[in-house]
């Protein structure tokens, strides 16, 4: 199955310059879903991951179903002041704004091994903020998969070596 024909391409949005990658197309999908699903938990498998993180909100879309399929737990990742309890946070850059990721102080136990997952990596920021927040408690980032990659933001580069997937790969 070619997922990247279940990807609806919208130019100019959010703002003028951006090719937009809409992936409710894919996820209305149900076999195009379940695929991606099963192969991003392929991968929590391969890198032998106890937990998985998502951002907010497309992150909970991926996350919480390879959580589910792996039998494993699953940490959000907010913007600012949806959390109530004491919370760690970790600002980044994306490609066209900037923002502030964060989650629990209690979200990790020291050693988990995590697996990040996110609908998309552009340039980097949310999952590098996301690593951050993980190593800050203690764990270790294991692994980073995300639905599409935009090969030519580099974000890839910002996770140093650690093991990643993308499904979908695109030249923008």
């Amino acid at each position: 199955m070619k997922l990247e024909d279940y990807i609806a391409n919208v130019p100019n949005y959010p703002i003028e310059g951006i090719q937009f990658k809409d992936i409710t197309t894919l996820l209305v999908n149900g076999e195009a879903f379940k695929e991606s699903i099963d192969k991003l938990a392929e991968f929590g498998r391969k890198v032998g991951a106890n937990v998985v993180m998502g951002p907010d909100a497309r992150g909970f879309i991926f996350g919480c179903p390879v959580a589910y399929a792996l039998g494993v737990g699953f940490v959000p990742v907010r913007k600012p002041g949806k959390l109530p309890r004491k919370t760690i946070s970790e600002s980044y850059t994306l490609e066209y704004a900037t923002n502030t990721l964060e989650i629990n102080i209690d979200a990790f136990k020291k050693g988990d091994k995590v697996l990040i997952i996110d609908d998309l990596m552009a340039t980097g920021g949310t999952v590098e903020a996301s690593i951050k927040l993980a190593e800050k408690l203690g764990a270790k980032v294991v692994g980073v998969a995300t639905l599409i990659e935009l090969e030519e933001l580099k974000g890839k580069e910002k996770i140093g070596n650690i093991p990643f997937l993308s499904l979908i790969k695109y030249d923008i």
